[in-house]
């Protein structure tokens, strides 16, 4: 069963995709799903520069996508918690499925 559907939920949610809708957040985040990584790191593996990384990353902490920890001078991220980790491996396993048309059932 779905919570109520009120504006205390909905606007949250809805800022949560709108920042997942972006295509170079959502592939920084799907970076941080299985280890911490540092934003070099993130940075190299996705061709971006350091410096967008951290941009994006402080929306995502701020919208507690992400999280941080500090091992000495460098900050590794992670996926806030297994409720991102989950909904991101149900979307990515959902857009892998083959196209079929949707019968409603009539009963």
């Amino acid at each position: 069963m779905l919570p109520e559907f009120n504006d205390d939920r909905v606007v949250p949610l809805a800022e949560l995709f709108r920042l997942l809708g972006d295509p170079s957040r959502l592939r920084i985040v799907l970076a941080c799903v299985e280890e911490p990584r540092a934003v070099g790191a993130i940075a190299g593996s996705l061709g971006f520069s350091p410096s967008l990384v951290s941009h994006h990353l402080r929306l995502l902490r701020a919208a507690r996508i992400v999280r941080a920890a500090r091992q000495g001078k460098q900050v590794f991220y992670l996926a806030a918690d297994r409720h991102i980790s989950g909904m991101l491996a149900g979307m990515l396993e959902h857009v892998a499925e083959p196209v079929t048309e949707l019968a409603l059932d009539p009963s």
